[in-house]
């Protein structure tokens, strides 16, 4: 990476392979399932679910590796760091990535842990309720972090999901270190209002200090600020000072901007109406939108209307990567 603007974007989160299937209230049930959570699960139960509900759909993914794929089909020169292990699976993994033109520099993990894997249940309203392996994850550290990347890309964007491990945290904070040194800036996203309940007071601290810009949905944003409305959470984050895109489902999304030169301001952005088959990726997608579109300096409205069109594409089908032409749609 000797040109040090050659990414716009690179991504930094868990390196998965998604199984999505469908599945009833019933399933959800005789497996204890928390409907909408995200668990983590040991192999064996990860074995034993995947018996029961089949292959499914099975795609590369991962939350921030899916937001890069669709950075990537909207034009934005993507990079990503994520831990896989040197397996089938994490061949295949790294293979896909490279196939959507996205540079992916991390070394796999030897004799260890599989690669892992995301079971993704889906129920007929369009709800998913997710159960994951991490595996080979939770071997990302500091010394995955490729500074060169780092120092190319315009924004680093980082995966909540997986601030669970301390080496994974360790890694975020020397990548922002190294962003910031270069003039560059980093982007955080909060990814499950459980991961919230885990992370609360980490996650207010790294905002604070090494984040400038946060995606976050409404659950999400309630959950951190342990607040019980979404403008109570909005005015939380204009005390940050950061930019915020707050995700609202079918209400859209809300941009808010601490300093648009005459002072604070905030946006609100339509969602785009669609049929709700599979809600997962969502935010993922919505995030690559966001910053695909600040990658060409466009307008904080435009930026949350390219969001919006590529998180309205990723739930009208199974999957979290984009099925169509996202540019088109944009409308570039």
């Amino acid at each position: 990476m000797a040109d040090r603007q050659a990414l716009d974007i690179l991504g930094i989160g868990n390196a998965i392979v998604d199984v999505v299937a469908s599945a009833t209230e019933a399933t959800l049930a005789e497996w204890n399932m928390p409907k909408g959570g995200m668990a983590l699960i040991d192999v064996a139960r990860a074995e034993a679910i995947h018996a029961a509900i089949g292959e499914g759909v099975q795609t590369g993914g991962g939350s921030a590796a899916n937001t890069c794929a669709a950075a990537a089909a909207l034009g934005a020169k993507v990079g990503y760091l994520g831990k896989v292990a040197d397996d089938a699976p994490g061949r295949a993994f790294a293979e896909d990535l490279k196939a959507l033109g996205i540079h992916f520099p991390t070394k796999p993990l030897k004799g260890s842990d599989p690669t892992a894997r995301c079971l993704v249940l889906v129920t007929p309203d369009g709800q998913r309720t997710m159960n994951t392996y991490l595996g080979a994850c939770v071997a990302f550290g500091e010394e995955d972090v490729d500074q060169a990347s780092v120092e190319a890309a315009s924004v680093t964007y980082l995966e909540g999901y997986l601030f669970d491990p301390p080496a994974a945290q360790a890694a975020f904070r020397k990548a922002s270190l190294l962003a910031h040194a270069g003039g560059r800036r980093v982007a955080m996203t909060l990814s499950d209002a459980f991961c919230v309940e885990r992370h609360r007071t980490a996650f207010l601290d790294f905002i604070v200090k090494n984040s400038d810009i946060v995606f976050a949905n409404e659950n999400e944003a309630l959950s951190l600020f342990q607040v019980a409305d979404v403008e109570a959470a909005t005015e939380a984050f204009l005390a940050m000072g950061k930019l915020v895109a707050l995700t609202r489902s079918e209400k859209g999304s809300r941009i808010i901007v601490p300093n648009a030169g005459q002072g604070p301001q905030v946006i609100e952005v339509p969602a785009v109406p669609t049929t709700v088959i599979d809600s997962t990726g969502a935010g993922d997608a919505y995030a690559a939108g966001f910053l695909a579109a600040h990658a060409r300096g466009l307008p904080f409205a435009e930026c949350g209307r390219w969001g919006s069109v590529a998180a309205s594409e990723a739930i009208s089908h199974f999957g979290a990567r984009p099925q169509a032409d996202l540019r088109k749609l944009v409308g570039v």
